[in-house]
């Protein structure tokens, strides 16, 4: 009797879990689909998350941006173009750069070559942070700077904080006031409008390559310089 009982009570939990399978709810194919196509995009954000992730950390923090003082900094891009071209133009330990009112450029020049010598000239006193690489500066006393700044310069990229031909002459005696004489390369970032003003107070001429800020502008910018870069920033446009 004790035999039978227990084959009994096993056929009865046979029983239960079968009726235990019956009973557990089953996904449509439509349901299921669902499912996968919702796991898909989860694993595809974080893909993207990822990426973004490693993008940011090529970019290079930067103070916000004070428009009262025409603040407006470049995007990564821009940045990291016309820093590695001023990084290519240091060809030996004499080479040093002057920054004019352009602290994103400064900051990744920094980034892309450390050991280069590079002076920031802004009239923010924020970029104070950047210690002895700093100099205050305000364009309407083009030439009110340290005497040891003089003519010490190879290399100087300026970026007019205003598009004014008054502007653009005053920041041009404090290239005049920084340059090297004899072989030295100038860069100026500066609207479309200044293009002519470019060539005649400093025989400056566009490149191919076209900046761009973070923040959208309405005022098309163009990068100008005093040699011709080659194939490199998209060449010196043809003269028309």
């Amino acid at each position: 009797m004790e035999e039978l009982k227990t084959v009994n009570t096993h056929n009865q939990n046979n029983d239960v879990e079968s009726e235990n399978e019956d009973d557990k709810p089953m996904l449509s194919s439509q349901a299921l689909a669902a499912l996968q196509e919702f796991f898909d995009q989860q694993n595809q954000n974080q893909t993207l998350d990822a990426e973004t992730a490693e993008s940011e950390s090529h970019t290079v923090a930067l103070v916000s941006e004070n428009w009262r003082l025409s603040q407006f900094w470049y995007d990564a891009l821009t940045a990291e173009t016309i820093a590695n071209e001023v990084v290519s133009l240091c060809s030996d330990s004499f080479s040093r750069v002057a920054c004019v009112a352009c602290p994103t450029l400064y900051a990744y020049i920094k980034k892309i070559g450390p050991n280069v010598a590079a002076q920031i000239l802004e009239y923010d006193e924020r970029f104070g942070q950047y210690g002895s690489d700093f100099t205050f500066y305000d364009y309407n006393q083009p030439e009110d700077l340290p005497l040891e700044l003089k003519h010490a310069f190879n290399i100087v990229i300026a970026d007019p904080p205003y598009l004014s031909k008054e502007c653009l002459e005053k920041v041009t005696q404090t290239v005049s006031f920084l340059v090297r004489p004899g072989d030295s390369f100038l860069l100026l970032l500066t609207g479309e409008v200044q293009k002519d003003r470019a060539a005649e107070l400093l025989g400056l001429r566009p490149c191919g390559f076209r900046p761009q800020h973070s923040s959208k502008l309405g005022n098309e910018f163009r990068l100008f310089t005093n040699y011709d870069p080659g194939t490199r920033l998209g060449g010196w446009e043809l003269e028309e």
